[in-house]
C-alpha cells in the first residue's frame, strides 16, 4: 500500500512517466477545448459539434470524441431511430472542466488584440 506521499509522487505531472501528464496533455488539446465549451450547454450530435468546431476534421473530431469518453469526460448516447440518433454529452467528470475551459477560451478571445500586437513587436524586432 502506498503512503500518502507516495500517492501523491504518482500523479506528479512534472514527471515525464507520470498518467496525469497524460491527461494534461489530453485536456490542453484545442479541440478538446473547444468540445467542453460547445457541449457545456447541453448534450449535442455529431454534426452539428462538426459545424460548430469549423475545420475539425471528421478524423479528428471523432478520435477526439472516443479519447473523451475513454476517459470519462463525456457519454455517447445511441438512440434507435432511422438514421440512428447518436448525441454526445459531458459527464459530471467533464462538466469539472467548463469553468477552466471557459475562462481559457473568454481569456484567448479577450487578450487576442494584446497578443496580436506583442507578434508584431516580436516579428519587428525579430527581423532587425
Amino acid at each position: 500500500m502506498a503512503t500518502r506521499p507516495d500517492a501523491r509522487a504518482a500523479y506528479d505531472a512534472y514527471l515525464a512517466e507520470c498518467p496525469a501528464r497524460q491527461l494534461l496533455d489530453r485536456i490542453t488539446n484545442k479541440w478538446v477545448s473547444l468540445l467542453v465549451n460547445a457541449l457545456s450547454t447541453g448534450p449535442q450530435r455529431y454534426s452539428d459539434l462538426s459545424r460548430r468546431l469549423a475545420s475539425v476534421s471528421q478524423k479528428m473530431l471523432t478520435q477526439t470524441l472516443r479519447n473523451l469518453e475513454r476517459d470519462g469526460l463525456i457519454k455517447r448516447t445511441v438512440t434507435p431511430s432511422v438514421p440512428v440518433r447518436v448525441d454526445y454529452a459531458l459527464t459530471p467528470l467533464g462538466e469539472g472542466l467548463i469553468p477552466v475551459m471557459h475562462a481559457i477560451k473568454n481569456w484567448a478571445e479577450e487578450n487576442m488584440d494584446e497578443v496580436l500586437a506583442a507578434r508584431n513587436r516580436y516579428d519587428i524586432d525579430a527581423a532587425d
